[in-house]
């Protein structure tokens, strides 16, 4: 591979791979779960599939469970594409190329906080619902919020990608050729030689490495983090509202 062609990292390949598949296939077959049992907001004319829900459910939970190690991956080694201290501020700079930068940055950050929305409003609503017709509860109501904050920060996510890096950029997330300092036979090594370092360093030398990191994505990791805990954790001592 060129050295000048944009180069993605192999993992963040594949993580990001999988989860965009996971979630382009969780928001159609939501909608066609909202197609088949409620329509109230209009609807398309197609052939009723009556296992939807079951399908859409299935692509959820394997969506819930790669969500973690992207999100762990997103806000460590990806860091960078995710909001910046400056973000907010350069966005008064409309046009300019920071200005796209920034925008594609709080946009990917967005996902992440509306990914863990879905997940936990989609675990929180129980199967029966639908097929009833109850179609009053609070949590449908917030999973259908979140299908759309989902679509639209996709949409946007595509555009600003495609305006920051172009084509070559687009491209270079689907590409499977990799770099031999990049092959998956090295990620178990650096894996271990991570957490070799994370234990020796001792306690104050963390906080240190805290304090340096952008403040404002440590809080909305911690969130993101929490939420996931959330969407395995509540629907074990709630039923749904």
């Amino acid at each position: 591979m060129s050295r000048s062609a944009p180069y993605q990292p192999l993992l963040l390949r594949v993580l990001h791979g999988i989860n965009g598949i996971l979630v382009i296939t969780s928001i159609i077959t939501g909608f066609l779960v909202y197609n088949t049992f409620d329509g109230r907001f209009g609807k398309v004319l197609i052939p009723r599939i009556d296992p939807i829900q079951d399908i859409h459910g299935t692509v959820a939970l394997f969506f819930l469970l790669l969500l973690p190690a992207f999100v762990l991956y997103s806000f460590h080694a990806g860091q960078r594409r995710l909001l910046q201290p400056d973000s907010i501020q350069n966005l008064t700079q409309v046009g300019k190329p920071i200005w796209w930068v920034s925008s594609q940055r709080i946009i990917n950050t967005l996902m992440l906080l509306s990914s863990v929305l879905a997940v936990i409003s989609g675990r929180m609503m129980k199967e029966e619902w639908l097929p009833t017709r109850e179609l009053d509860h609070l949590w449908y109501y917030c999973h259908l919020i979140t299908w759309v904050i989902m679509v639209c920060s996709l949409a946007i996510h595509i555009l600003m990608s495609a305006k920051v890096g172009g084509a070559p950029l687009l491209l270079s997330m689907w590409s499977w050729k990799f770099r031999p300092g990049d092959s998956p036979k090295n990620w178990y090594s650096r894996l271990r030689s991570w957490l070799r370092n994370f234990a020796i360093n001792n306690f104050s030398n963390q906080i240190n490495q805290l304090i340096q990191r952008n403040f404002s994505l440590i809080i909305i990791e911690g969130v993101v983090l929490l939420g996931i805990i959330a969407a395995f954790v509540l629907p074990l001592f709630f039923s749904g509202g």
